[in-house]
């Protein structure tokens, strides 16, 4: 009889036997199908990374802030690239630029129509605290209108100032409890009901 050809099977090296896919897979227990974690920290982790700006800009902070959406510094990596021009399709009101007083309940009508939870960056000398306009139109500083989570100095602020700003509101998002809120949400129902 003929000698019997004991080939190695396709893919495997000849000396060296190689264990079959699944089993690393079961011996790196990639298997398991579960991660323990909190609800707090995966909702805190899906908010802070897909923040939806809406720009009310209406000065030269604005311009920094559209030179902060190009390649240069890139704020899709810090999962904000998508740019709204509708507050019904935001999370991240910026207001970058001096606010007059008439335009005030505008900004406020806006803030009202974004989605909860909402956020809202002061960017600026003069949306923060009126400027250098020390007269009777000018609003000084957006916090009279709506509440503010993060002041963004300068005048205008570079393109770094609003990276900054965005990384601190993300760790301000990520430390805020969801399940606490949603308590305190259902609790306020119960009492009003």
């Amino acid at each position: 009889m003929g000698a019997e050809s004991t080939a190695a099977p396709p893919g495997a090296s000849v000396g060296s036997p190689e264990p079959p896919i699944g089993a690393l897979h079961q011996d790196a227990g990639l298997n398991q199908g579960f991660v323990t974690t909190t609800i707090d920290a995966v909702v805190g982790w899906g908010r802070k990374n897909s923040l939806w700006p809406f720009t009310f800009g209406t000065a030269c902070c604005a311009i920094e802030f559209m030179a902060l959406a190009g390649s240069k510094y890139d704020i899709a990596r810090f999962g904000a690239e998508f740019i709204r021009f509708s507050p019904r399709h935001s999370d991240l009101l910026v207001v970058a630029g001096t606010i007059t007083y008439k335009q005030a309940p505008i900004l406020r009508r806006i803030w009202e129509q974004m989605m909860e939870p909402r956020w809202v960056l002061s960017v600026g000398a003069c949306a923060s605290t009126g400027g250098f306009y020390d007269c009777y139109c000018t609003l000084p500083g957006i916090d009279e209108v709506i509440p503010v989570d993060v002041y963004v100095a300068g005048c205008p602020p570079r393109p770094e100032a609003y990276i900054d700003a965005i990384l601190q509101l993300q760790q301000k998002i990520q430390d805020a409890s969801y399940m606490r809120d949603r308590a305190n949400r259902s609790h306020e129902r119960i009492q009003i009901g």
